[in-house]
């Protein structure tokens, strides 16, 4: 099997998959030659999503989904075992930042939960329903999006930096719950990605967080495609509740 077959007869579902990084690791897992599922809650998103990558690889399909809404992941597996048959691989990417620059004065509850309801308990989720169908076959890889964010703490954004250092909290513990099956759970953690959102932010707080990197740059979204394909391919059998980070040197542990 060639490199550019690592996924070929696989079935993958990519959350978060309307834009960014989930786009971009769906396109590349869709190269590869899986057949994807690429789920998100913004239709518009999905629906230029689905175009653009079905014209190229006839092998993508998109479904709405919300994270947050238990039968709603449920569901989502289970459409996908009815049609496919199996389940090799989930990414999930779907996740919101919430506040920023808000002392936790300033942070209110029902800001602070909506963060944790989409980035961790979606996270729960997701890993939950994803183990329920890999397990009859004993075989599959689940990532979870973390964030450099939960291994330092970013001020001003308590609620997601909490959220991400649950999602690792998580990806550590179902990983080692399934460490003696052939299903591996891991996280990514990373710095800032220069996804369409992100450079379309206000240029001297990009400046700010970029001179945070010692690379001195932004990461890609084809760099966060290349390291997320890596750990959810067979290539990568012994490593489970692991975190792996990508932040061009800014990780301190």
């Amino acid at each position: 099997m060639t490199f550019d077959q690592r996924f070929q007869g696989q079935v993958a579902v990519v959350t978060g998959g309307g834009s960014g990084i989930g786009l971009g690791i769906g396109a590349r897992l869709a190269r590869e030659g899986a057949s994807v599922v690429l789920a998100d809650i913004n239709e518009a998103a999905l629906a230029q999503a689905g175009a653009k990558l079905g014209e190229s690889n006839g092998s993508v399909q998109t479904a709405r989904a919300d994270v947050t809404d238990e039968a709603a992941v449920a569901g989502l597996f289970q459409s996908v075992l009815d049609q496919f048959g199996s389940l090799d691989v989930v990414v999930n990417c779907a996740g919101i930042v919430g506040k920023t620059a808000a002392d936790i004065h300033d942070y209110d509850l029902t800001s602070f939960r909506q963060v944790l309801d989409v980035n961790l308990i979606g996270s729960f989720l997701i890993t939950k329903y994803a183990l329920q169908a890999m397990r009859p076959r004993g075989y599959g890889r689940i990532l979870l999006l973390a964030s450099i964010a939960g291994k330092e703490g970013n001020p001003g954004m308590a609620g997601y930096s909490v959220s991400k250092a649950g999602v690792i909290g998580l990806a550590k513990a179902i990983g080692k719950e399934s460490a003696h099956t052939e299903i591996t759970v891991n996280a990514l953690a990373p710095a800032l990605i220069a996804t369409p959102l992100l450079l379309a932010a206000d240029e001297e707080a990009l400046n700010y967080m970029t001179s945070k990197i010692p690379m001195g740059r932004l990461g890609t979204v084809e760099e966060a495609a290349a390291i997320a394909c890596w750990i959810v391919s067979r290539e990568a059998s012994f490593s489970t509740g692991a975190v792996f980070d990508l932040s061009g040197g800014r990780a301190t542990y």
